[in-house]
């Protein structure tokens, strides 16, 4: 039973928690695994590509303390709605998270350790660039408590990298790895493909170079132009989708060859190496999102929830200072709730039980029965009475997977 606080400027984060514990339409036997998402909002310069939520700053400029105070006042918002659960996994994102000092990253983590119950094997993830500058911290940020660095590369080839307007160079982005490798018993790997200009060729090496500094896990992204970006205004001449079909195609025999299986449509892992903070998040899991922009999703006895914090930083420190930070708090519909779950299951190369979706959305089985029989139909899944995976097509077509499980109204 959850303790039913009084309504303070603290407690209030959106509602009394009374409001999120009342009688609903769903019925959740347990809570799935609670990760925690701590966004950094700046970097040093904004990528052409990028749609996320960071803003440049100069290091020197960067109000480090004032928003590890709005952190923590935003997380003592949020117990209320987490009490008594434990964490199995924290992300530091961005931004770019490495421009934090290690000091910094240290306090943060002392900070929610002081309020939440880390399971005793939580994953705790930091991300970071290859720029000279973090790659001296890296140590540092092993020593403060993070486990698992995640380093956003894109590519080693220099050339790719002026186009994409990353900060970095070849040499540094090697030098990054090299010291990851051996700070970290785990780190990741971001590399993107489909790059303007990029050939298969090109591919090769980069996949080849990626590989021979032995990561235990890689993400890999197609460059996609997101709307509100520089390169939405400024469109490159990126590769045709067939070759970006013939690459991706490339990525996963010698990722395989490597020893790397895809276990999920982004992301090739190692033995014991997958991400487990990401695995939650596909497989409907909850997390609470703290810091400028972040989401949230939380699941109650009978309902789930989500939550939006304010974007801009200068507006979320002021606003999470003063003990309300919730730019959005909405209740998943019961109709969107299947849709919300396939959306996030069937990226999953082995795809996911049954059971699992009941027990995280509180529906019955029959609420995606037709969409299960159209998908099969159509050859885009495989199934017994346990489990139900993505087919080698339906992988290969996952939009259209996906959109057999829309609501109706859509």
């Amino acid at each position: 039973m959850i303790p039913i606080q009084p309504v303070t400027a603290e407690t209030s984060v959106a509602h009394d928690i009374r409001h999120y514990m009342r009688p609903g339409t769903l019925q959740m036997a347990a809570l799935p695994p609670l990760s925690l998402y701590v966004h950094l909002p700046w970097c040093i310069k904004k990528c052409p590509y990028c749609d996320f939520n960071s803003h440049e700053m100069r290091v020197a400029e960067m109000p480090e303390q004032r928003y590890l105070d709005a952190l923590m006042a935003d997380l003592e918002a949020a117990l209320p709605l987490v009490w008594g659960r434990a964490v199995h996994s924290i992300f530091i994102g961005g931004g770019t998270p490495s421009l934090f000092s290690p000091e910094a990253i240290d306090r943060l983590l002392g900070g929610i350790r002081a309020r939440l119950r880390l399971e005793p094997d939580c994953e705790i993830t930091l991300e970071a660039n290859p720029g000279t500058f973090e790659k001296d911290r890296f140590r540092a940020f092993r020593s403060a408590g993070v486990t698992r660095l995640s380093v956003g590369v894109q590519s080693f080839n220099d050339d790719f990298l002026r186009t994409l307007g990353r900060v970095h160079d070849r040499a540094q982005a090697l030098a990054a790895v090299e010291e990851a490798a051996q700070s970290f018993d785990t780190f990741n790997l971001d590399i993107m493909y489909a790059l303007p200009g990029q050939t298969l060729a090109g591919l090769k090496q980069d996949m080849a170079t990626a590989l021979a500094l032995a990561p235990p896990h890689i993400s890999i992204y197609h460059l996609t132009i997101e709307p509100n970006t520089y390169f939405a205004k400024f469109p490159p001449v990126i590769p045709e989708d067939d070759t970006a079909y013939d690459m991706l195609d490339l990525i996963t025999d010698m990722t395989g060859e490597a020893g790397l299986q895809r276990y999920e449509v982004s992301a090739y892992a190692r033995h014991g190496h997958r991400c487990f903070h990401n695995l939650n998040y596909w497989q409907f899991g909850d997390y609470l999102g703290l810091g400028a922009g972040a989401h949230s999703k939380l699941s109650f006895a009978h309902r789930v929830v989500r939550q939006v914090r304010f974007r801009e930083p200068r507006l979320y420190m002021e606003k999470a200072l003063a003990g309300h930070c919730l730019a959005q708090d909405t209740e998943v519909s019961r109709a969107d709730l299947p849709f919300e779950f396939m959306l996030n299951a069937l990226r999953l190369k082995d795809g996911f039980d049954l059971q699992q979706f009941c027990e995280r959305t509180g529906l019955p089985i029959s609420a995606i029965q037709k969409g299960l029989e159209e998908a099969e139909r159509k050859g885009l899944i495989e199934r017994d009475f346990a489990r139900v995976k993505p087919s080698v097509r339906g992988f290969d077509f996952l939009n259209d997977l996906q959109a057999l499980f829309l609501p109706p109204h859509h």
